[in-house]
C-alpha cells in the first residue's frame, strides 16, 4: 500500500448500475488532471460515481472469496485452481496472496479506493455551481465509502493502516505514519466516520430509478451495525491468540481482554439500523409480496417456496437494504442452474455445488436441527425411500431419493436443488402439478455434461436463480437480473438477536422476537415452541450458550450462499471447527440408486490459526518497513 503516492486517476467504465442498467454508467472522459475533475458539477459527479466503482462485485462466485473460498460450495477438479477454492483448500500465500486488496493499483484495491475518497473529500468544496447541501451529501457519501473500504480491509487483515488524508506526491514516505493501528482504533475510526456522515444522507433516495445503490441513512446504519458486530465478536474481542501481536511501536494490536460493552454497542447499532429500515419502508419479503398471476391455482407451499427464493432474486425487493448492481448476477445464475431436460446443451455451467454439510444444516420440517428432531429418521438419512403424493411439491412423486430430502423446512426446498427434487419456474409457473424435476444420476440430463460443468456434490443453490430465469431452445439462458444482496433486513434481525443474546445471562422474549420473525416467514414456529416440542435438547433455547448455537445455525441457513457464512465463521472464531472437515457429496458419476446415494469425500480441506487473517504481501512489507506481518505468515 503506497500511501504516499497522490495517484492520478484513470477513470474507467462504471459497473455499479441501476435496475435499468444506466445508473453510474457515466464517467469522465479524457480528464487529464484532478483540477479538471473538479472544475464543475458534472465532472465532480462522475468522480463520485467512480468511488462506487471500488465496491467489490459480490455477485461473482470466482471474484468474491466469500462465495467460493469456504465450505458452502465446491467445484469440479478442473476449476480448483480458482483463487477462492485454493483458499478453501488451505493454499493461501504470503508471497502472492489470493484476493489481495491491500496492495496494488487497481480500482478494486481498497487503498486505491480510499485514496480516491480522500481526494474527493479534499476537493469537492471547491467545485463551482453546486449547492452547499449537495456538496455536503456527496462528501458524506465519500466518507461512508472510505469507512467501508477500511472495514473490508479489517475483515481480511485485522489491524490496518488508517488512511485519512490525500497526501501530496512530494511527501516523503518516511514522513508518513504507516504503522498498523490497533483493532480498536480501526473500528472506532470507521464508526466515527459513519456517524459523521449519516445525518447528511437521505432516508430514501429521491430518484430511485437512477440512484439505486447510492448511500442512504438505513444503509449507513446497517454498515455501522455490521462493523460493531464484527468488533464485538470473539475473533476481535479479547482473542488470546493475538495477545503478543504488536506493531513496531510495541502497541498491542488486539485487545488483551474481552469487553462485554462492545456487545451493548452492537445492540444499540443494530436496533437503530432496524428502526431506520422500517421507517424507510423496508420489510421482510412475504408471501403477500410475491406476484404471480396464477397464485389462485397454486398451493400455499409453492407460494412460500417462491417467496423465499424471491427474498434474494426478486429485483430490488422490500427486504434489500443495500444491493450490488442488478446486471452482474448472470454468471452466478448460470453456475447455479441445473440442466432441467435432456436436450439442454451448453448455456448453463451448473458447477456452483452446495456441499452435503449445507444440505444437512437446514432444519427438519419441525424447525429444529435434524440431528435433534425426536421424530426425524436421522440415523437412516443416507438411505432412500419413494416419494408419496404428500411429498409431490418437494420431490417427484413415485421416485426414490435420499431420506435426507424428505420432511425438511421450506427453505431447504427453496434454496437447494437435488436429484428428483422439484424445480418451480423456467416457464412452468402456472400449475404446481406441472413442474420440472431434476434427474441427476450418472448419465441423466442433470448429471455430468462436461468436465467443468456439473455439480460435484449433487446439489445446486436454487436460491440464487430467479423463478423467471429460463433456458429456451436448449441453448440460450435468459437470466433475470437482480441486485445481489450486501445487506438485507433478515441479516439485521439476526444480528440484533445475536447481540441481545450476548448481553443477557439467559435469553428472554426480546431475544426471541426477531429470530422468530425470520422463522415465521419461513413457515416455522418460534424457537421456544419448536425446541420444547420437537428437540431432544429442549433446554437449549433457555441458555445463552444454547441460544448462541441456535442463532448461529439460523444465520447459516437464512444467509446461505450469500457470502455471510465465510465471514461469520471467522468472526465467531469457528472456522477451524468447520473448515477442517471433509467436503462431501453424493457419488454423482454413478447411475444406480444405491451407488449414487453413497457418500463420497471430495476433498479434505485445511484451515489453521493463521488463516483467520490474510497475509500482507511480502513485497508490501519490503516497501514499508514499518509494517508487521500477521501471525503465522
Amino acid at each position: 500500500m503506497k500511501n504516499y503516492i497522490y495517484i492520478t486517476l484513470v477513470l474507467i467504465g462504471s459497473f455499479f448500475t441501476s435496475c435499468d442498467g444506466d445508473y453510474l454508467d457515466v464517467i469522465p472522459d479524457n480528464i487529464a488532471t484532478l483540477d479538471n475533475a473538479f472544475d464543475n458539477r458534472f465532472n465532480a459527479e462522475k468522480f463520485l460515481y467512480t468511488l462506487y466503482q471500488g465496491l467489490p462485485d459480490v455477485s461473482q462466485e470466482h471474484g468474491n472469496v466469500a462465495l467460493s473460498g469456504g465450505d458452502e460450495v465446491w467445484y469440479p477438479s478442473r476449476l480448483q485452481n480458482n483463487q477462492g477454492v485454493r483458499i478453501a483448500q488451505g493454499f493461501q500465500s504470503s508471497s502472492s496472496p489470493s484476493f489481495d486488496t491491500w496492495s496494488g493499483d487497481r480500482i478494486s484495491d481498497n487503498y486505491v479506493s480510499i485514496r480516491n475518497c480522500n481526494i474527493f473529500i479534499d476537493r469537492i468544496d471547491g467545485v463551482l455551481g453546486m449547492q452547499e447541501y449537495e456538496k455536503l451529501q456527496w462528501k458524506s457519501e465519500a466518507k461512508v465509502l472510505k469507512a467501508y473500504f477500511h472495514f473490508l480491509l479489517m475483515q481480511k487483515y485485522g489491524p490496518v493502516v488508517i488512511s485519512d488524508e490525500a497526501v501530496p506526491v512530494h511527501e516523503a514516505a518516511d514522513q508518513l505514519n504507516l504503522l498498523r493501528s490497533t483493532i480498536d482504533e480501526g473500528f472506532t475510526y470507521i464508526v466515527d466516520l459513519l456517524e459523521e456522515a449519516q445525518p447528511n444522507l437521505p432516508i430514501r433516495l429521491q430518484f430511485e430509478d437512477v440512484e439505486l445503490g447510492r448511500l442512504t441513512k438505513p444503509i449507513v446504519a446497517s454498515i455501522k451495525a455490521r462493523v460493531l458486530m464484527t468488533s464485538a465478536s470473539p475473533l476481535f474481542n479479547g482473542n488470546a491468540v493475538y495477545s503478543n501481536f504488536v506493531n513496531k511501536k510495541g502497541d498491542n494490536l488486539f485487545p488483551t481482554q474481552y469487553d462485554p460493552a462492545k456487545w451493548e454497542k452492537a445492540v444499540v447499532a443494530t436496533k437503530e439500523a432496524i428502526d431506520l429500515c422500517h421507517e424507510a419502508g423496508f420489510k421482510l419479503f412475504q408471501v403477500s409480496d410475491y406476484v404471480n398471476p396464477n397464485s389462485a391455482t397454486l398451493q400455499d407451499v409453492t407460494l412460500r417456496k417462491a417467496t423465499l427464493r424471491g427474498r434474494i432474486t426478486e429485483k430490488w425487493n422490500t427486504e434489500l437494504v443495500w444491493g450490488y448492481s442488478d446486471n452482474t448476477s448472470g454468471g452466478i445464475q448460470s453456475a447455479s442452474f441445473p440442466r432441467l431436460y435432456s436436450y439442454l446443451t451448453n448455456p448453463v455451467r451448473s458447477n456452483h455445488a452446495p456441499t452435503l454439510r449445507m444440505a444437512e444444516l437446514y432444519y427438519s420440517s419441525n424447525g429444529v436441527p435434524i440431528e435433534e428432531d425426536i421424530n426425524y429418521d436421522y440415523a437412516n438419512r443416507y438411505k432412500t425411500r419413494t416419494s408419496l403424493e404428500a411429498d409431490k411439491y418437494f420431490v417427484e412423486e413415485g421416485q426414490e431419493t435420499a431420506i435426507l430430502h424428505f420432511n425438511r423446512e421450506t427453505r431447504f426446498y427453496s434454496d437447494l436443488s437435488f436429484d428428483r427434487g422439484v424445480w418451480f419456474g423456467n416457464g412452468k409457473e402456472v400449475d404446481d402439478n406441472d413442474v420440472w424435476n431434476i434427474h441427476a444420476r450418472g448419465g441423466e440430463f442433470a448429471s455430468v455434461f462436461e468436465v467443468t460443468n456439473y455439480s460435484v456434490t449433487g446439489y445446486w443453490p436454487k436460491k440464487l436463480v430467479p423463478i423467471k430465469a429460463t433456458v429456451r431452445n436448449g441453448n440460450q439462458l435468459n437470466t433475470r437480473p437482480y441486485a445481489f444482496p450486501i445487506i438485507r433486513l433478515a441479516d439485521l434481525y439476526l444480528y440484533y438477536t445475536e447481540a441481545l443474546n450476548e448481553t443477557k445471562a439467559a435469553p428472554d422474549a426480546q431475544v426471541y422476537e426477531f429470530i422468530d420473525k425470520v422463522r415465521e416467514r419461513a413457515g416455522l414456529a418460534g424457537v421456544v415452541d419448536s425446541w420444547t416440542n420437537f428437540s431432544s435438547t429442549p433446554g437449549k433455547v433457555l441458555s445463552q450458550e444454547g441460544m448462541r448455537s441456535i442463532i448461529q445455525q439460523e444465520r447459516m441457513i437464512e444467509m446461505s450462499f450469500e457470502g455471510a457464512r465465510f465471514w461469520d465463521l471467522r468472526r465467531w472464531n469457528l472456522a477451524k471447527k468447520y473448515m477442517n472437515k471433509p467436503i462431501r457429496g453424493w457419488n454423482v458419476l454413478e447411475n444406480s440408486l444405491n451407488d449414487y446415494y453413497t457418500i463420497g469425500t471430495i476433498y479434505n480441506v485445511s484451515f489453521s490459526e493463521k488463516d483467520y487473517l490474510w497475509p500482507i504481501s511480502e513485497n508490501e512489507l519490503v516497501n514499508n518497513p514499518e509494517l508487521v506481518q500477521n501471525p503465522g505468515w
